[in-house]
């Protein structure tokens, strides 16, 4: 099976994409061959990989350099799969139309753009997390968990250290990630700590990150108990989990469900995980610790913090015992590679060309 992979980009250090690097990977061990297409690529290939790159100066320019890259790469290909970003899918359309080779596309995000529901009458099959992470209903859209490295994101059971209960929140700075409720919760929570961590990468995440800090350092009861500060390298990441004792994803309520990587790698590294978004039920729900949260209540979350703060040692490993099975099971990045090809032979064979491969 040759795959061709289109993304933003291929690079181990990227605040936000890093992840492409474990995929592309997973994705090599079970093809003969993946052609990727990415607007950089900033970290070596698998043997059997070969990259093209459309960066340009214009947005013109890399049209047409992520056309002649697509055209360079389709020779062969049983399948293109395009990673996040719908507008990546069109363009590929005309030229995998033509040449009769199956078009995929993986998205997990709220936002359902007039280019998602284009792109999603254009592709065979719509791949996400689950049905509620993909925010366009459509027949298209098949679950198939998320793409966890759970070799790296492993940590021992939490272990009493002495000191606070220490909270930790990754991700962006953007004003729908909930973490001004989650201020919110910790001021109004005795004998815990909060360490916020990752990137700004729009001038309004900028804002609201120094909103936050202005909000830490004049309000007495987070000044000394919250950090915020840059997010680690990705190798760093486990570690920085292992450090905590809970994880806390705030979010806020959007058009359709956001699966949070940060969560799954937090219950990979056995941490329990507070989250306020009903989507990660199946992965949070039927446990012996709440969880769960109602979005934007800053009370019930305070309350959900201090239960699991009180929480005897025991059960706290448990469930993070329970929540690194559950992410093992149905969203390591094996479980989706495996996935993928699984649906592109079924696409083919639904063509009548499995087995064959058109020339290019």
């Amino acid at each position: 099976m040759k795959l061709v992979f289109i993304t933003q980009e291929i690079d181990p250090a990227h605040p936000v994409l890093a992840q492409t690097v474990d995929l592309v990977e997973a994705l090599a061990r079970r093809v003969d061959e993946i052609s990727v297409l990415a607007r950089r690529i900033e970290s070596p290939l698998p043997a059997n990989a070969s990259g093209r790159t459309f960066d340009a100066t214009t947005r013109a320019g890399r049209v047409v350099a992520f056309e002649r890259g697509l055209a360079g790469s389709l020779t062969g290909a049983d399948a293109v799969l395009a990673h996040m970003v719908p507008e990546f899918a069109a363009l590929a359309f005309p030229q995998t139309r033509a040449r009769h080779v199956p078009l995929l596309l993986w998205y997990t995000h709220w936002n359902a753009s007039r280019a998602l529901r284009a792109a999603t009458r254009m592709v065979d099959v719509a791949l996400s997390v689950d049905r509620s992470s993909f925010p366009i209903a459509s027949q298209k859209v098949r679950a198939i968990g998320h793409a966890i490295d759970v070799a790296r994101f492993d940590a021992p059971p939490v272990t009493a250290h002495g000191g606070p209960f220490r909270i930790l929140a990754i991700g962006r700075t953007a004003r729908w990630k909930g973490l001004a409720t989650l201020l919110d919760a910790v001021a109004a929570t005795d004998e815990v700590e909060l360490e916020i961590r990752g990137p700004s990468l729009t001038p309004d995440e900028h804002a609201h990150r120094a909103e936050l800090a202005l909000r830490v350092q004049t309000d007495s009861r987070l000044s000394g108990r919250v950090r915020l500060l840059e997010p680690v390298p990705r190798d760093e990441v486990h570690a920085l989990l292992a450090w905590s004792d809970i994880v806390v994803s705030p979010n806020e309520p959007r058009s359709g469900a956001t699966h949070d990587k940060a969560v799954f790698e937090a219950a990979a590294c056995r941490r329990p995980v507070v989250s306020t978004n009903r989507a990660f039920a199946s992965l949070l729900g039927d446990l012996p610790l709440p969880l769960l949260a109602p979005p934007n209540d800053p009370a019930a979350l305070a309350t959900a913090l201090a239960s699991l703060r009180d929480a005897d040692p025991e059960t706290r490993v448990a469930v993070g015992d329970t929540l690194r099975t559950r992410v093992v099971e149905g969203h390591s990045v094996a479980h989706w590679a495996d996935a993928v090809c699984r649906v592109v032979a079924e696409v083919r064979s639904a063509r009548g060309t499995a087995g064959s491969r058109r020339p290019g």
